[in-house]
């Protein structure tokens, strides 16, 4: 599934103002899917400590119930796209929205540690859905005026979504006087944290009966009356409705549909820029960012720091998160991707070595020295600021912008296929290394930052103010 790129026709030049707030109310429906995506992905965070205590389990064995939903992101964010072609946007975000629900209540109602990982994968299949179906769905609705900031919505949706349910598991954990085996409700807090996803679920599902389905895949399906409809619904009753559905159907017909034998080439199986897009890839987790949403508190309460406090730090740095993709949204066309990609290396470095020396200290009566502590405390949200000002959202635009049309879609699917594998190493190894040695942990991380910068300098070309046709 791919959306329509090319200017937009006369008759197609923007939404009136009566209309807008209806198209933003439409965006920010679909983007419902990138809140549930943030949420789910990171209010695993509250119940590790809980579910290897309730389970009894070393840290290998937890390190794969909380990296097993992974491969349900990837299965999802595969088949997403083929199956949003054949029963419509709007269906599919219903389905993921049923699959989320499914993973919430299962998991909060656990028999068995297996049965608690196959919720996960489950909840991963409708991450992986939504992370396909929002931007593209949501690309193919927007008048082209306002392509680019509504397209951001999903990026926003999906740090305000970790930033909840960091929120939210602190609250809960409070409720339970600070334990997160503590009864509420007659089931442990835990539990509760996991099960509260089915709220924003149900809305998902109940926004997606509110909003229209994509012009383009009315178009596809022949249903071009309904087509014109929604085009006028979103861009106003002036625009020329023949001109704008002759655009898309010519648009469709003249798309290259690219497949892997396209992206074969060059010394290293695949062409040059194809490695370039892995490499962004997973650099951009091998920084080792998603052990700050997935195993922060864990990671607090192993220095010292109790459990109340712990999950307030994972939603302090939830909030970091939220102000650095902010920053990032605004400057990211105004000084360029490369720019920014290299300060965000230079910040994350310098973060992830200040992590390292705090954690190579010795605990005193089971917490880091007073300095160590809080110089930890500080470096984490420099470095997940850093990482997110830059790499949390460059790679996707550089991913979006760098390859040639004809290979676009095919290498972004691989480079994205890197990237759900390079989290996969990163989230199923953290347990194990951090017993072994916390800081030297954060040295490979630190080494991984470093070297992103001359990676960056040689291989890495700006796009900005590029037309996607020039990329060659």
């Amino acid at each position: 599934m791919t959306s329509t790129t090319q200017p937009p026709a006369s008759g197609a030049r923007t939404a009136h103002p009566e209309h807008l707030a209806h198209v933003v109310f439409i965006a920010a429906a679909a983007a419902m899917g990138g809140f549930l995506f943030g949420y789910d992905s990171a209010v695993i965070n509250g119940a590790v400590e809980a579910v290897r205590d309730r389970y009894d389990i070393g840290s290998a064995a937890l390190a794969q119930v909380i990296a097993i939903a992974l491969i349900g992101c990837a299965i999802g964010a595969a088949t997403a796209g083929r199956i949003a072609d054949r029963i419509g946007r709007i269906r599919c975000m219903q389905i993921a929205s049923v699959l989320f629900t499914i993973s919430a209540v299962g998991s909060a109602l656990p028999f068995a540690l297996w049965d608690l990982a196959f919720w996960r994968i489950i909840g991963g299949f409708a991450i992986g859905m939504a992370s396909v179906i929002g931007p593209a769905y949501i690309a193919e609705v927007a008048p082209p005026a306002y392509r680019g900031r509504l397209g951001s919505f999903q990026q926003a949706a999906i740090v305000i979504g970790i930033a909840i349910s960091q929120l939210v598991n602190w609250g809960i954990l409070n409720a339970a006087d600070g334990d997160q085996r503590g009864e509420l409700m007659g089931l442990e807090a835990w539990q509760v944290m996991l099960g509260v996803m089915v709220i924003p679920a149900v809305l998902y599902g109940l926004l997606s009966f509110a909003i229209p389905e994509s012009p383009r895949f009315l178009i596809s399906a022949g249903r071009d009356a309904r087509a014109r409809e929604v085009l006028k619904e979103v861009e106003g009753d002036q625009i020329d409705l023949d001109a704008r559905v002759a655009e898309i159907e010519h648009a469709m017909k003249s798309e290259h549909k690219s497949s892997f034998k396209d992206l074969l080439g060059g010394s290293f199986f695949f062409k040059p820029i194809v490695w370039v897009g892995i490499g962004l890839s997973v650099f951009q987790q091998f920084v080792g960012i998603n052990v700050a949403f997935y195993y922060s508190s864990t990671l607090w309460q192993s220095v010292g720091v109790d459990p109340s406090q712990s999950f307030f730090y994972s939603f302090t740095t939830s909030i970091i998160n939220i102000v650095g993709t902010v920053i990032a949204m605004i400057f990211v066309d105004r000084i360029g991707r490369r720019p920014l990609a290299l300060i965000g290396s230079v910040g994350m470095a310098l973060g992830l070595a200040l992590e390292a020396w705090a954690f190579s200290y010795d605990l005193v009566d089971g917490k880091l020295p007073a300095t160590q502590g809080w110089v930890a405390l500080i470096a984490a949200h420099v470095f997940v600021l850093f990482f997110a000002l830059s790499w949390g959202v460059v790679v996707w635009v550089f991913l979006g912008e760098m390859f040639p049309n004809r290979i676009r879609a095919a290498a972004l699917g691989v480079a994205a296929s890197a990237q759900w594998i390079a989290n996969w190493a990163i989230t199923a190894s953290f347990p194990s290394l951090a017993d072994w040695n916390l800081s030297a942990t954060y040295v490979i991380y630190t080494i991984f930052a470093t070297l992103s910068i001359p990676f960056v300098l040689k291989y890495v070309k700006e796009t900005k103010g590029k037309a996607l046709e020039e990329m060659g």
